[in-house]
């Protein structure tokens, strides 16, 4: 009898440990609201038109508006020729070659190179330059003592992303 008790109590415990352990799963819902990080409007999707790069361009670097037919002259080579990436580079090239110019120092860029690096980006991309690109070109600024202004900006106002608005 005592056998038959404890055979009972065993079964009494499989079964209510059985049936303890058969719950339904509770699935938590997280309500996730959907936002957007980056502003729509900041993406870039659009190619500048021959005349917009030039007159941005030009601005950008001489610090007043290109005159009208320089302009003209200057779209009419673009157009001209077929590797608009080549020109493009010839073009800067051109620009940063004039005496007119207006670059801030090396001194500058070597003293301040976070400021340097956000005016940068501002200037060609229109936008603020994220912490990574920041410690990137600081690095890249101070490893590299042949770097100059007119370096970094040729190569700004060469990138695809320059190319578009």
């Amino acid at each position: 009898m005592n056998m038959r008790i404890f055979n009972s109590g065993i079964i009494l415990i499989a079964v209510a440990a059985i049936f303890s352990s058969c719950r339904k799963d509770v699935i938590a819902d997280f309500k996730v609201n959907q936002e957007t990080v980056l502003d729509p409007s900041l993406e870039k999707d659009r190619d500048k038109t021959n005349k917009q790069a030039i007159s941005i361009l030009y601005t950008s670097l001489f610090q007043k508006a290109i005159s009208s037919n320089n302009l003209f002259q200057t779209e009419n080579v673009i157009e001209s020729f077929g590797d608009k990436a080549l020109i493009n580079e010839v073009i800067v090239s051109n620009y940063m070659n004039s005496p007119d110019v207006v670059l801030p120092s090396d001194s500058f860029m070597r003293a301040n190179p976070d400021q340097f690096i956000k005016d940068t980006y501002k200037l060609f991309y229109v936008r603020i330059p994220s912490e990574l690109e920041i410690s990137f070109f600081r690095e890249y600024i101070a490893a590299n003592p042949n770097v100059t202004v007119e370096l970094v900006y040729t190569a700004f106002a060469s990138s695809d992303e320059y190319q578009f608005y």
